[in-house]
């Protein structure tokens, strides 16, 4: 909206060149005025000079819980993004995303910092609308809104803004009258004199947050009153009671049960085309049901024009919430007569959506209401659907089956993932302004299952895509659950992108941090795959084109007539266990087989023993991180581990096999627990870390037959091994 700010050789972009450390979050730069330590210096260029990589690092260095080569790797990041900040390479938002930048703060200094009034004007805009009602004012959605917890957090990244414009605003207005233009800059004036009709510029900014850019839908009637009360409470907090003063000089507090509804997000008309359709055509198929679903476009336009009236009526029920001069009983009035006006029209779409249910009578589509709870964006948010749908996208939405709900969503191509949240992702992108914004936390799957590809094809297309991945031990995003998580980002672009991070783990520590030093690497967007791999380095995109170059995998040794591998389809947070026997499983001292150990077929004249080292590998252990769920061990994740053929001619590698399994099992001991169905069950458990130094033995020997660098193979080595050897807090994990 206002161009020129952004191009040319005075564009806002100058500000990131100009103080590049600014806008580097202080996590990402701790220490790096520092020099590094001699022993650790050293080993940058030199890989046989990492011994002390793996030690704690010291605090003038590091972040909390970081080891040396953590600290090295951050700093490098550093400089990296430091680099390309003073060389002026970052021009757009996808890169302030991609190099994890303080966007922010950035906004902020463009508003504060604005010489010409055209970018202040357009910022204000952007934020508030015009009265013209050319320019909507933002609108953030949150569709699974709760009680509220994602738009009270993005009203909290909002106020500022809004303060930053209002305090630029006088000071082009001060500075106007100090040459004797009083006359200049009228929308900025309006403006400091409306703020002047409130109690105080804070009451000011947050009711126009709350009525103009805040919305939500929950299907929980309770949840969205609470939603409500919060934002209400944090709006009435702004004003001290004054006893002089009519009504306390308390402003009425505005309405905003048309900005937060209850209703199905995922049953309803989402989109003009959905309910042009149903009304021209009579709800399935084109069946006609009567008058008021026949097969005619003049029903439609009748239905639009309605909506248009009840939009007019709308405004001036906005104009009047503005303005806050108005009594309770007119407020009231205004009210009924808008509800009034709507629930014909909501009436009429719940008589469409019913018979594309099969609910033909009244008493069917009441019954069918009850529990389907529908919602129809295009009716309940018309203003916004028409102009082509909300600019930001937020939430969290519920980690449900189809099974665990008692409705029935249609016509979303998501629907064979059998995922709430995926339907819920779906349906968002359909209310998603064509040049808008979408992030949520969702379960990992999203990008580490088959089901879930369908998804990230809908997300992805006409997009930029970031995915923030999340492990669930030691520590977890919510405490309430225990899953890995993945932070999405999309946004209209026509690069058509798609970035990722590694699988980050943290403790209680380094929480505070966790958000701050994430790192985006760039990934294919045309996958071959269904998964999108975790990775967050230039290095491990090397490895895994070398990998997945490989032909063969270990499913092209699979099949009856030969050896077997035995291994646990759960448990082993940083290990995961491959033997030639069955691991002890005793139930009251019986022995038996447990449910979560499977087996593997060898052909015949295969060396299982040296597919069982491939299978215990760093290497192995990379690769698993990198393109699976992280939470189970599916057949999937090691049938198609890649295994050169020239892996089963080497006799170093099946001698080291060998002596894997004879020292893990020499280390193993017998686990018991007692559960009241079961009674007590013995589970040989094993200690792998106290194998580690011959899985380093069988990786410097298949670096060879991946061909790995010596970086590379450093890196596969050490990867992860903070947490899977104990390095911080010194316990020693089992494969349990």
């Amino acid at each position: 909206k206002c161009e020129v700010a952004f191009t040319g050789e005075y564009s806002v972009w100058n500000l990131l060149a100009e103080e590049p450390d600014r806008y580097i979050y202080p996590a990402v730069q701790k220490g790096v005025e520092l020099p590094l330590p001699a022993s650790i210096e050293a080993g940058i260029a030199d890989v046989s000079k990492r011994t002390d990589w793996n030690t704690p690092a010291s605090s003038s260095h590091a972040l909390p819980t970081e080891i040396w080569r953590e600290t090295v790797a951050r700093r490098q990041r550093h400089t990296e993004v430091r680099g390309k900040l003073e060389r002026g390479e970052v021009t757009s938002a996808s890169d302030l995303i991609t190099l994890n930048l303080d966007i922010r703060q950035f906004v902020q200094d463009m508003v504060e910092r604005s010489e010409g009034a055209d970018l202040l004007r357009a910022v204000w805009e952007t934020l508030n609308g015009n009265k013209a009602g050319t320019v909507p004012p933002l609108s953030v959605l949150d569709p699974t809104c709760g009680s509220g917890a994602f738009l009270f957090a993005a009203l909290e990244i909002l106020q500022p803004l809004y303060t930053a414009c209002v305090e630029r605003m006088r000071g082009f207005v001060d500075d106007a009258d100090r040459v004797g233009r009083t006359s200049d800059h009228k929308l900025f004036r309006e403006t400091l004199e409306e703020i002047g009709k409130h109690p105080n510029e804070a009451y000011f900014i947050l009711k126009k947050i709350i009525t103009h850019n805040l919305f939500g839908v929950d299907i929980m009637d309770e949840a969205t009153e609470i939603c409500k009360l919060r934002l209400f409470l944090k709006l009435a907090a702004q004003v001290e009671p004054d006893e002089s003063k009519e009504n306390l000089g308390i402003e009425p507090l505005p309405d905003i049960d048309f900005n937060i509804r209850a209703g199905n997000t995922l049953i309803g008309f989402a989109t003009e085309k959905q309910m042009h359709n149903a009304v021209s055509h009579g709800g399935a198929s084109g069946t006609t049901t009567g008058d008021l679903l026949a097969v005619d476009d003049d029903k439609w336009l009748k239905f639009k024009a309605d909506l248009e009236v009840y939009d007019y009526q709308f405004s001036k029920f906005l104009e009047m919430q503005e303005e806050g001069a108005f009594s309770s009983t007119i407020a009231e009035n205004t009210k009924k007569a808008l509800r009034d006006r709507l629930q014909p029209l909501r009436d009429q779409a719940d008589t469409l959506l019913g018979h594309q249910y099969g609910k033909i009578s009244e008493t069917q589509r009441k019954e069918w209401k009850i529990t389907a709870k529908p919602f129809h964006w295009f009716v309940e948010f018309y203003r916004t659907l028409r102009a082509g749908g909300f600019d930001c996208i937020i939430g969290n939405p519920p980690y449900l089956e189809l099974r665990e709900v008692d409705y029935v969503p249609r016509g979303y191509d998501s629907i064979e993932t059998s995922a709430i949240h995926a339907m819920c992702m779906e349906r968002s992108i359909h209310l998603l302004h064509p040049h808008g914004a979408i992030s949520m936390i969702v379960p990992l799957s999203l990008i580490s299952t088959q089901r879930m590809q369908i998804v990230q094809n809908i997300l992805e297309k006409n997009h930029n895509a970031w995915y923030a991945n999340y492990a669930w031990r030691p520590a977890k995003l919510f405490d309430t659950v225990n899953r890995a998580l993945t932070i999405f980002v999309a946004i209209s672009s026509e690069e058509l992108k798609v970035y990722t991070t590694t699988y980050q783990k943290w403790n209680s520590e380094s929480r505070d941090m966790l958000i701050y030093n994430l790192a985006f690497l760039e990934t294919e967007k045309k996958r071959s795959f269904f998964w999108v791999p975790k990775i967050d380095r230039s290095i491990e995109k090397d490895i895994l084109q070398k990998m997945s170059s490989v032909k063969q995998s270990i499913q092209s040794f699979s099949a009856r007539g030969g050896g077997t591998i035995f291994y646990r389809c759960d448990g082993g947070l940083y290990w995961k266990v491959f033997t030639d026997y069955a691991p002890a499983f005793n139930v009251n001292g019986i022995s038996g087989h447990s449910t979560r150990e499977t087996k593997l077929p060898i052909r015949n004249n295969i060396d299982v023993k040296a597919l069982i080292a491939s299978l215990s590998s760093n290497s192995f252990w990379w690769w698993y991180s990198v393109t699976s769920n992280c939470r189970h061990l599916n057949p999937y994740d090691v049938l198609n581990f890649p295994v050169p053929l020239s892996v089963l001619n080497d006799e170093r590698l099946s001698t080291l096999g060998e002596e894997y399994v004879t020292n893990i099992t020499r280390n193993s001991s017998m686990l018991q627990r007692v559960q009241k169905q079961t009674g007590k069950t013995e589970t040989q458990s094993f200690k792998i870390q106290k194998s580690k130094g011959i899985i380093d033995e069988i990786d410097r020997i298949l670096a060879g037959h991946y061909r790995f660098t010596e970086e590379e193979l450093d890196f596969i080595i050490n990867y992860d091994i903070k947490y899977r050897m104990g390095l911080i807090n010194g316990n020693e994990e089992s494969e349990e």
